[in-house]
């Protein structure tokens, strides 16, 4: 079955929430930011992944990314990454931060890099998922868009 990328819809959230949980992902009021935009991979009515990003000024956050259990190693972490990633380009935003708890390896295929919590802007810094929902043992990342090449990317779904 095909999958498709879409900005999630108010009643996706129950879903989303499900799937935070069962990937031991933190919820902090990711429903509560109006600069969030989520993306989620629906096979057909089904919500499989989820993908969120948080607009600081030309800086994001990327968090919430998440796969369900079935779906995982089929490459829809990838798929909803880079459809994020798309997003952030699109918006003409310059730099991508996450935190992770052991997915540093996947976020390095898709040209993130390891830095040091304290690089990040002050507004990311004061984020929730910066302040409390990750502990400090969590390997921060950045990744820097070029958003000059935007007009010649494919679009995504979404």
């Amino acid at each position: 079955m095909a999958v498709n990328i879409v900005f999630a819809e108010l009643d996706d959230f129950p879903s989303i929430l499900k799937l935070l949980a069962d990937s031991d992902l933190p919820e902090a009021k990711l429903g509560e930011h109006m600069n969030t935009l989520i993306l989620t991979a629906k096979d057909d009515d089904r919500l499989v992944a989820c993908a969120a990003l948080e607009v600081y000024g030309k800086d994001v956050l990327l968090r919430s990314v998440a796969v369900a259990p079935e779906r995982r190693g089929k490459g829809l972490g990838d798929r909803i990454t880079e459809a994020a990633l798309d997003v952030a380009v699109r918006l003409g935003l310059d730099n991508v931060y996450l935190l992770t708890e052991g997915a540093d390896a996947f976020f390095l295929r898709h040209g993130f890099e390891r830095t040091e919590r304290s690089t990040a802007p002050a507004a990311v810094s004061r984020s929730i998922e910066f302040a409390c929902a990750c502990p400090q043992s969590a390997v921060a990342m950045v990744k820097r868009l070029d958003t000059r090449v935007a007009a010649s990317q494919p679009r995504s779904t979404c």
